[in-house]
């Protein structure tokens, strides 16, 4: 599944369309298609891991899941995956295997925009009071909850809880206050360490426990394990990432 920082290099891609009008739209997306011809992309907007296409009269909400792609200026897949085109008259942008929703305008001024780590509007704060209003939350879940981190998904999650040396089945609510206060800021850090890895094709040659089998800093073997209520793997090291119970 695409993390936020990935969500916001498709952002930058789809950019150039920008006040432009759609002439055409197409796709197997379940909602009628026909509404979006002559009207103008006012502004592009992310969200963690989905990006809303605004329009004058309404908003297209794109999640690309776990296996969803998109494509500028170019049709890449069979017709059958695709879900949504929208052509300009500069070109065009397309949509793969991934969830495309209507939106009502007024239901973008409801999303809590300061849940997303790469947002200008992040809010330590908030994602602060978030986790503390939920002590027995273990540490992996509370990363990958998008109403706190907004875009944060397995990646950064292993990463940064090996960063700060937090096992990652530990509760939240026995994190001592410097180590909560760590977890919320390198959620973004890393966040933007990705990003700026991603743009240099680098990204995985800077992971240092993500699918890695030892640790780099004691040499022991990481443990691989399914953790929290969406059973992701974790990539840990019992050593250097304390257990808080």
């Amino acid at each position: 599944m695409p993390e936020g920082p990935s969500i916001i290099l498709m952002k930058e891609s789809l950019q150039p369309f920008v006040g432009q009008i759609v002439t055409e739209a197409s796709g197997n997306a379940k909602f009628e298609k026909e509404p979006l011809i002559g009207q103008t992309l006012l502004e592009i907007r992310t969200f963690g891991k989905q990006t809303y296409l605004v329009f004058e009269r309404m908003a297209v909400r794109i999640h690309l899941l776990m296996f969803g792609s998109y494509s500028v200026d170019e049709q890449t897949k069979p017709d059958k995956s695709l879900r949504l085109s929208l052509i300009f008259p500069t070109g065009g942008m397309y949509f793969y295997t991934c969830s495309v929703k209507p939106a009502e305008l007024e239901a973008l001024s409801a999303i809590d925009w300061e849940a997303d780590v790469l947002s200008n509007q992040w809010s330590p704060e908030k994602a602060k009071q978030k986790l503390k209003a939920d002590p027995e939350m273990i540490v992996c879940d509370a990363l990958m909850d998008q109403n706190i981190f907004s875009g944060v998904g397995n990646i950064i999650k292993n990463e940064v809880l090996f960063r700060i040396r937090v096992h990652p089945e530990s509760l939240t609510g026995k994190l001592p206050a410097k180590k909560l206060n760590e977890l919320i800021t390198e959620a973004r850090n890393y966040s933007f360490d990705f990003l700026e890895w991603k743009r240099e094709f680098t990204l995985k040659k800077h992971w240092l426990v993500h699918t890695r089998s030892t640790c780099p800093a004691c040499g022991q073997k990481l443990i691989k394990k399914q953790t929290g209520k969406g059973k992701r793997r974790s990539f840990y090291c019992e050593k250097d990432q304390k257990l808080y119970l």
